[in-house]
Order: structure tokens, then C-alpha cells, then sequence
């Protein structure tokens, strides 16, 4: 008999904690943990983990508490969708954001009517998911391609520069970036563009580019070839001096607090934009920096802090719609 009442105990007890963790709102992290992006992965994780520590913190919303859970891709469109699908069929998550490349948010994008969940990206930077992809199952917090061009357009007014070589990343954002650039010039009439070099975002030897780029050299140089592997053409060029080739050299996503470490002193002079930085002004911010650094101590990335807001977001609109 006393083993029976234990027995039944024990699963009035797995009842009430299956009842529990279905009571939560669940937040969701689609995360590439191989590959050339996965250098960032940890920043998104530590961000999004911050958000629901602090938000269960101050309670939740509607009575409930936030529960995150990760899911890891190898950073494919195909493994991101299986990724996304898995958070959302088997885990029951409604919300998540991610770490992303354009190519990877739009093949996820493209599902989210059907998976009935919203996306809240935090990395990718293609218009074209907010533009002629754009669903109503898909939201971002960082800055776009036309955003980051917008700068280099002025940037590049200020500099006086008449020629650009472009060496982007063949992807969709690399692609992306170079177009809207390249239009930019010539509504302006801020320069011609010289020459525009695609790699591959995964090769390991990028010399055969830096020699293309060496011969016969624009007056400027704007590259976009993120994460590890900016890292590796940073390097690779030092030994040639292919910036100094250049009046200006600007970048995107290469020169950043999560990378810049990597580079020793062969990003110095280099100009480049993000969405984020932990000494913008602001009480708020400055209050979200000091916790922060307390918890993880160190200073939030623009990934962190754009991972941060995503479930920023997702909190304050389940507070205004009063629902899930």
C-alpha cells in the first residue's frame, strides 16, 4: 500500500511540474554553433538569457514566467528551418530570435505563416525581409543593409572619395550591400565603383583576391565579409599592406567588440558600423550596461544587446495585447 501512495505521489508530482512548464511563455534561440558565424553564437545566447532572468525578475508577464530554450543549427537554410521548426512543434515555443545571416532569416521568414509563431530577428540585415519578403509573422531589431549604406553614403561625401572597390562575401547581404552601394554612388555622384570581388564566406585563402584588389587599387576600399571570416582577410592582407593601398577603408561587420580582439592592430584606421555600442548615452542603457557587466562581467556586445531587445519587444507586446 505505501509503495502505491509513493507511486501515485510521484506522479502527482511529474503531473504539477508538466503543468508548470506548460504554464510558461516560452522564448526561443535559433543559434549556428559551427561555421564561420558561430564565433558570435555565445553573444546572442548570453543576450536573450539576460532578457528572461531580468523579465522573471520583474515578474513575467500575465501571471507567468519566461523559460528560454535553445536550439543549435550547423547554418544552412535547410538545418535553420529544421531548427525554427523544432522550437516551435516540439517545444512550444511562440517567439524567438536568433543569430542569423540574411540567407538563413529569409529561408526561416518564408515558413513563419505556416509555423504560427513570430520571428523577432536580432542579426540579419537584408531589406529584403522587412521589404519585398516581408511577412506578419517576421520582426527585427538591428539595423538593415539600406541603413548601414546610408552611413557609408555619407561617409563617403565627407571623404571626398571618387573611385570604390568593393570586396564582399558571397551572400546574401554581401550581395545585398553591394548593389544599394553601388546605387547610392551614383545617385550621389560620390564615385564610380572600380571593382566588386564575391568570396566565399567560408575560404580559408583569400590571397587570390587580395591580389585582384592590389592591382590598380579605387581611392576606397568598403568591404563585407563578416565574422571569422573578416577576421581571416584582416589578417591575410597585413602582410601585403592592402589598406594602406586606400585613402579609406570602411567595413561592415568585420571591425566590431566581438572580432576586434582577433585583429591585433590590423584594423586600425578602419571605419565601421553597428547597431549597438555600450557607451551610447541614456540612463536606461547605462543602467542595462552596469547589470549586465555584473552578471557576465564583461560589456554587452551589439549582439547582446540586440538579442536583449528582442524579447524586449516580445514582453512589452504581450503586456499591451494583454495575451500570448
Amino acid at each position: 500500500m505505501i509503495r502505491k501512495l509513493l507511486a501515485a505521489a510521484a506522479a502527482a508530482v511529474a503531473l504539477h511540474g508538466g503543468a508548470l512548464a506548460q504554464n510558461t511563455i516560452k522564448l526561443g534561440v535559433v543559434n549556428i554553433d559551427t561555421g564561420p558565424f558561430a564565433v558570435s553564437g555565445a553573444f546572442v545566447n548570453d543576450g536573450a538569457a539576460f532578457a528572461v532572468e531580468r523579465l522573471n525578475a520583474q515578474g513575467g508577464a500575465l501571471g507567468r514566467k519566461y523559460e528560454l530554450i535553445i536550439q543549435n543549427h550547423a547554418g544552412s537554410p535547410a538545418s535553420a528551418i529544421a531548427a525554427a521548426s523544432r522550437l516551435v512543434e516540439q517545444q512550444g515555443v511562440s517567439f524567438f530570435t536568433g543569430l542569423n545571416p540574411s540567407g538563413t532569416s529569409l529561408a526561416i521568414a518564408s515558413k513563419m505563416s505556416a509555423m504560427n509563431a513570430l520571428f523577432i530577428d536580432a542579426t540579419a540585415a537584408s531589406d529584403d525581409l522587412t521589404g519585398k519578403n516581408c511577412g506578419p509573422n517576421y520582426f527585427r531589431v538591428g539595423i538593415t543593409d539600406g541603413m548601414q549604406v546610408n552611413s557609408f553614403r555619407e561617409l563617403a561625401k565627407q571623404s571626398g572619395i571618387k573611385s570604390w572597390d568593393l570586396m564582399m562575401a558571397d551572400i546574401a547581404v554581401g550581395h545585398d550591400t553591394a548593389k544599394r552601394f553601388t546605387a547610392a554612388m551614383q545617385e550621389s555622384g560620390g564615385g564610380k565603383i572600380n571593382k566588386t570581388l564575391f568570396a566565399p564566406i567560408t575560404a580559408s585563402d583569400l590571397g587570390s583576391y587580395i591580389a585582384q584588389l592590389l592591382d590598380k587599387p579605387a581611392e576606397g576600399l568598403l568591404m563585407y565579409y563578416p565574422s571569422s571570416g573578416g577576421i581571416a582577410l584582416i589578417k591575410q592582407q597585413q602582410p601585403f599592406k592592402l589598406f594602406e593601398k586606400y585613402k579609406t577603408v570602411v567595413s561592415a561587420s568585420m571591425v566590431n567588440e566581438i572580432l576586434i580582439g582577433a585583429h591585433g592592430d590590423a584594423s586600425v584606421g578602419l571605419w565601421s558600423a553597428q547597431s549597438y555600442f555600450w557607451a551610447m548615452p541614456g540612463e536606461r542603457n547605462a543602467a542595462f550596461v552596469k547589470a549586465f557587466e555584473e552578471r557576465y562581467k564583461r560589456k554587452p556586445t551589439y549582439i547582446d544587446a540586440d538579442a536583449y531587445m528582442s524579447f524586449e519587444l516580445v514582453h512589452q507586446a504581450i503586456l499591451k495585447a494583454k495575451s500570448t
